[in-house]
């Protein structure tokens, strides 16, 4: 799981992208992956944190106050340390940046021990956000909520327009590092009350609704 965790932030990011792009008319992913996407639970809140671009550190070193320091993570995942000078910070637990640190440091002074605080989770926020996209009043971006569904997402954005193919409409869920494009009846959900496809959402989803062909 941790190493599924530290590919999603790209994973997300891409998916975002390629939605925003214009994918909402994308083929349904087959029922397997469909139903296995929809049984993966929410991750739990004791999972090991793993850091990403934008999350903030604070990097203590026992005994040398001139060499701890707060530091972001940069674009490109790394943090810039005294002495050690550029290190991988993404896709690592804050335990496992300190034993990084710790080994690195060990050049240069007797027996370091490193602590890693997270102060700012700015990654964690962009990852667990909840989107929906394309022919709805206001395209919205909020952070998830446990109960969260299909339809509280797309009330929030003010509804759907006249044109908007509801039945059409995508949810896309990153899972085991790739993108299952899952059939919601929006349409039904609406007009009919079938809350059949009115799927409970998990962090990083994403609901795009095409707009009709005419």
């Amino acid at each position: 799981m941790t190493v599924a965790k530290s590919l999603l932030n790209g994973v997300v990011s891409v998916l975002v992208l390629t939605v925003l792009s214009g994918c909402s008319s994308t083929p349904s992913s087959s029922p397997e992956r469909i139903q296995q996407a929809l049984e993966t639970p929410v991750t739990s809140e004791n999972e090991e944190y793993v850091l990403g671009p934008t999350d903030v550190v604070q990097v203590s070193v026992w005994r040398n106050e001139d060499l701890s320091i707060a530091v972001p993570v940069r674009p490109d995942g790394k943090i810039s340390v005294p002495l050690v000078g550029d290190v991988q910070a993404s896709g690592r637990s804050p335990q496992q940046l300190a034993d990084s640190i710790e080994t690195q440091l060990a050049q240069y002074i007797r027996e370091p021990q490193v602590s890693i605080v997270v102060t700012s989770m700015g990654s964690n926020e962009f990852v667990n956000r909840v989107r929906v996209t394309g022919a709805v009043q206001q395209p919205t971006s909020v952070p998830y909520r446990e109960g969260m569904t299909v339809l509280d997402m797309v009330l929030g954005s003010g509804g759907v327009t006249p044109f908007a193919a509801q039945n059409e409409t995508r949810l896309y869920r990153v899972h085991e590092g790739d993108v299952v494009a899952i059939p919601v009846r929006l349409g039904d959900i609406l007009s009919d009350g079938d809350i059949t496809t009115n799927y409970s959402l998990r962090p990083g989803d994403i609901i795009s609704v095409p707009e009709r062909s005419f």
